[in-house]
């Protein structure tokens, strides 16, 4: 894959993730299935983990970004409990501490992006 690719790939994550409803979660696999790269979860992640270095001018929702389980597995790049305070702050629900509700939260790309 050139660095374009991986570039547009980037892009088109990021304005998936722009468009997570307030209260509600996704996972790096949903966004990878809704832009045709199945089990490209892995390549969600990566984009997610660069996003600062791409100073695209505004935040992303990043905090609503988990596994598919509902885990919180972007906490480490969060400062303190950051992403489950923002969280907390939308209103989403946890089963455990560091796992979302995801059958009350779950906000699936394939079903309400074009």
């Amino acid at each position: 894959m050139s660095s374009k690719s991986v570039n547009d790939f980037y892009t088109r994550v990021f304005d998936v993730v722009s468009q997570i409803p307030l209260g509600k979660v996704t996972s790096y696999g949903a966004i990878a299935g809704y832009l045709g790269v199945q089990s490209g979860a892995r390549m969600v992640g990566y984009a997610m983990n660069n996003y600062r270095s791409y100073n695209l001018g505004y935040e992303l929702p990043a905090h609503r970004v988990l596994n598919r389980l509902g885990q919180l597995t972007g906490r480490a790049h969060f400062e303190g409990d950051t992403m489950r305070e923002r969280l907390l702050q939308e209103d989403v629900d946890f089963k455990e501490e560091y796992t979302v509700d995801m059958d009350k939260h779950f906000w699936n790309p394939s079903e309400h992006l074009d």
